[in-house]
């Protein structure tokens, strides 16, 4: 059974081994969130395109005033989205508000709470270095500079800087397509009351919410039944998709068919079997020119399978480079033991204490239920060697919908 270490670079590796037919479309900004970009996008002008000041205060020459106090002449002002007709001589100084361009001439600003101003007249109480308060023209990007790369992907603050530099449509990679197949007699639809015996169909909508989130193109395809026939055509439906994600059916049970369908129609099996609790029994493969996953059909399993080994393939999917989980730290809130051996995604929520963060588990009770995953905002990672974790130590946490 491979680690969890292992088996994504399993994944990484694998995909980074098939040539996928990457298309390129253009998206209006508003349409491109979670897309991955697939231009590289210069700035159209200097950023910022002038001297900008960072604080409220008086324009001056530093040379005026390398040592204090100093007095000086104010002979204007000058606003944000205005400019300065004049020019800033020796010993004279322009009132200036927070994003306005420095006048010419001047090279420092003073903030008004190091100055006092009566009749024009403006006594500087500290000395000034060059620059201070001030963003220096093109600091930020210079003209023609690649702003943002190809194979990024774009969130809010991605969107935020095309804008800035006059996009208003970008081309990202084309969203592949997703099938998502739950499995199982048990599994009835959402709007349907269950019997006492059933489960209603929550893995497809957290997969569709997921895959949407990752930038890919969800497409239920129902449930499939306990029956080989119907879930092979399902499988087979399925793999029109560009990525195929099955959940449940996928262990050694009696009526669990998922893995002996996709032998029949020729799949090889990279892994199945990962040493992490919940998802142990996750499969990965390849079959007729299309990658699948096997979820567990437990649905925090399946949750935490995407997001640990789904997400980052779809992001492969679509251009970008594959992303390993970040872990944060957190201070254990109370103290802990496990049986070692694997690594474990536990539902967790952090919160400030005395200004740390401090991760405590959510009551949960197993990898069925969601009620836990829906309270916690992040996941306790337990590495395989940590059996017993003290209050107080330094431990991983994987944020949720990071």
């Amino acid at each position: 059974m491979l680690t969890f270490e292992q088996a994504q670079s399993v994944v990484r590796e694998k995909l980074g081994t098939v040539k996928r037919d990457l298309k390129a479309e253009a998206a209006p900004l508003g349409q491109a969130l979670n897309r991955v970009l697939a231009e590289n996008v210069e700035a159209d002008r200097d950023y910022p395109p002038f001297n900008r000041s960072t604080r409220d205060g008086y324009a001056v020459r530093s040379a005026d005033v390398g040592t204090a106090p100093a007095a000086l002449d104010c002979v204007g002002e000058v606003r944000a989205g205005e400019s300065f007709a004049g020019q800033v001589a020796s010993t004279q100084c322009v009132r200036i508000m927070t994003g306005a361009p420095l006048p010419p001439g001047a090279d420092a600003v003073v903030m008004f709470e190091q100055a006092h101003e009566s009749d024009a007249r403006v006594s500087v109480q500290r000395p000034v270095e060059p620059w201070e308060n001030v963003v220096r023209q093109g600091s930020e990007a210079a003209a023609g500079n690649v702003v943002v790369h190809e194979g990024r992907r774009l969130g809010a603050a991605e969107l935020g800087l095309l804008a800035s530099v006059g996009r208003k449509d970008v081309n990202v990679f084309r969203q592949p397509s997703v099938a998502i197949l739950p499995t199982g007699d048990e599994v009835v639809p959402v709007d349907r009351q269950p019997e006492w015996f059933q489960v209603r169909n929550s893995n497809a909508v957290t997969l569709e919410a997921q895959v949407a989130q990752a930038g890919g193109a969800p497409r239920r395809l129902g449930v499939a039944p306990d029956d080989k026939a119907a879930l092979r055509r399902m499988i087979e439906e399925g793999l029109e998709a560009d990525l195929l994600l099955l959940s449940g059916g996928i262990s050694a049970g009696k009526y669990d068919f998922v893995e002996e369908v996709l032998k029949e129609l020729g799949a090889e099996f990279y892994f199945h079997g990962v040493a992490i609790r919940p998802g142990k029994p996750l499969a990965f493969g390849y079959v007729r020119g299309k990658f699948f996953f096997g979820l567990p059909g437990n649905p925090v399993s399946t949750y935490v399978t995407f997001e640990l080994f789904v997400r980052p393939a779809l992001g492969m999917l679509q251009g970008a480079e594959f992303e390993f989980p970040v872990f944060l730290r957190a201070r254990m809130g109370k103290p802990f033991r496990q049986k070692p051996g694997l690594t474990a995604f536990m539902p967790a929520r952090v919160c400030l204490e005395n200004l740390d963060p401090v991760v405590n588990l959510v009551g949960w009770q197993g990898s069925g239920d969601l009620v836990g995953v829906a309270a916690a905002n992040c996941f306790l990672v337990v590495h395989p060697e940590q059996s017993e974790i003290p209050r107080g130590e330094w431990v991983d946490v994987l944020p949720r919908d990071a």
